[in-house]
């Protein structure tokens, strides 16, 4: 039996470019006279010797080449890719910061073009010294690395300690610049030919490179990584019991699907007639029995319809808690209004809603006081999220279920019509054709809403006495029609 000692990493150990071969240029950068200014360096508690800043190698490569500041940051970030220089502390981006971070030049030896191919079992001898020396501190990628190589060549697993073990007692016997000098010129090594995952790496290229380097990162290394442990970490759900939610969802929205039933009276689109959005207005006067029904799925159906909201207003006015529903709206006008107003909306909330002594104080746990005061210091968007979700869950959980079972409720679904099929002939189709008008601008339409809130708004509080004697009325009338 054959073992295969040697993964295909997509790179097919092709021959390199032919600028890996060109490394004049880093001769001529490392000459004592003319080339890179280089000087010992105190890095934390050690001292580097020949150690080199950003800027200095900008400056020089664009005094060589008389090329602008750009360029030379440009060439200088390549050299850094290809592992010529590497820097001694943010060894993970591998770019030229044209500032005094320090930078030095990598040793021959581990140039690329010695065209040395990056072996697992090199690789694999790298992490375990790493990590006899860290204790098992290794960063994510490379501990995942470990265990990959652990499995992949654990038929050998023994030779690769005892070279770690070898080359550590070694390393330990220098002095500790150069120790420290080794150990970051063979760490910057690997960051080159095993870098982390998301990261662009330079010795990709061609039909067989594995990273596109037009496409920008979007995401960190560690935040992805962190994000992938949580959904390993999450519950699951069997699929009996989503199957069952599934089909739950299915048969409630059945009849409200516009795929799967047909539009009551009729469907506009089809026979010109304009009774189907007449009926179904955002502030309709009455609604529809489809609608209302629509309304008892959830909490979020009820405040998603306009008419829903206003009938659940009016029930929060009658219960005096009316402030709750009017602070939920303010944060979401907040959340996606203007952002000119932003500020001006935030400490207009706070002054109505929570300021102590507010004309429409709300009542909200202490923490979540804390945090939203704290945030609203520096206002954003979602500075008011957790008071919001406070309120929301609050009129969820209590008032969204004595909504259901009050009369504001039950004398909207008595009111609320269903209408019946409309059956058009073929002549008929025709006259609605002609008489058909063209549709409202979406401006018109928004200045109707900023009216109609405006409106509300200049209304001020409702009197619930006067409301209260008009549902008595109306009851007795029906029952006096019953007898």
């Amino acid at each position: 039996m054959t073992i295969r000692n040697v993964r295909d990493h997509g790179q097919r150990y092709r021959p390199r470019m032919a600028c890996l071969r060109k490394v004049s240029l880093v001769l001529e950068m490392q000459d004592p006279k003319d080339g890179v200014k280089s000087q010992t360096q105190r890095l934390v508690i050690t001292t580097i010797p020949h150690a080199i800043t950003g800027e200095d190698i900008v400056a020089w490569i664009a005094n060589r080449f008389k090329i602008d500041a750009q360029e030379a940051r440009t060439l200088g970030t390549m050299m850094v890719a290809f592992g010529y220089i590497y820097p001694l502390q943010d060894h993970k981006k591998l770019i030229i910061k044209p500032d005094a971070s320090l930078y030095r030049f990598q040793t021959p030896y581990f140039w690329p073009a010695q065209q040395w191919p990056a072996e697992d079992t090199d690789y694999a001898i790298y992490l375990a010294k790493r990590n006899i020396r860290k204790k098992g501190v290794l960063e994510l990628y490379e501990q995942e690395h470990y265990s990959n190589l652990h499995k992949w060549i654990n038929h050998k697993w023994d030779f690769i300690v005892m070279q770690a073990k070898e080359q550590y007692r070694a390393g330990k016997e220098r002095k500790k610049p150069d120790r420290v000098v080794f150990d970051c010129q063979e760490r910057a090594y690997w960051v080159v030919h095993r870098p982390p995952p998301g990261t662009i790496s330079a010795m990709d290229y061609g039909l067989d490179r594995l990273i596109n380097p037009n496409v920008e990162e979007v995401t960190e290394v560690g935040a992805f990584i962190i994000f992938t442990q949580q959904s390993i970490m999450r519950s699951r759900v069997k699929s009996s019991v989503s199957i069952g939610a599934i089909v739950k969802y299915m048969t409630t929205y059945n009849n409200h699907d516009p795929f799967l039933a047909p539009c009551l009276p009729s469907n506009p689109w089809l026979t010109d007639d304009t009774t189907y959005w007449e009926l179904n207005l955002p502030n309709v006067e009455t609604p529809t029995k489809m609608r209302v029904e629509r309304w008892t799925f959830g909490f979020q159906e009820l405040l998603n319809d306009p008419r829903g909201r206003a009938d659940f207003r009016l029930f929060l006015k009658k219960e005096f808690s009316g402030e709750n529903l009017a602070f939920w709206e303010t944060c979401e006008d907040l959340k996606w209004g203007a952002a000119a107003t932003m500020k001006e909306k935030a400490q207009q909330i706070y002054k109505t809603f929570l300021a102590p002594g507010a004309p429409r104080w709300i009542n909200i746990d202490g923490k979540t006081m804390e945090i939203t005061v704290k945030g609203l210091v520096h206002p954003h968007r979602y500075v008011l999220d957790a008071a919001q979700t406070h309120i929301y869950m609050l009129m969820k959980k209590d008032s969204f279920g004595r909504y259901m079972k009050s009369a504001v409720s039950k004398e909207t679904q008595k009111k609320a019509i269903c209408p019946e099929a409309h059956n058009f002939s073929e002549a008929q189709l025709e006259q609605n054709a002609k008489k058909r008008k063209p549709s409202l601008s979406p401006i018109i339409l928004r200045q109707r809403e900023e009216e109609e809130k405006a409106r509300l708004a200049a209304s001020g509080p409702v009197d619930i006495t006067q409301v209260m004697s008009k549902l008595e009325k109306r009851n007795m009338l029906r029952e006096g029609q019953k007898k």
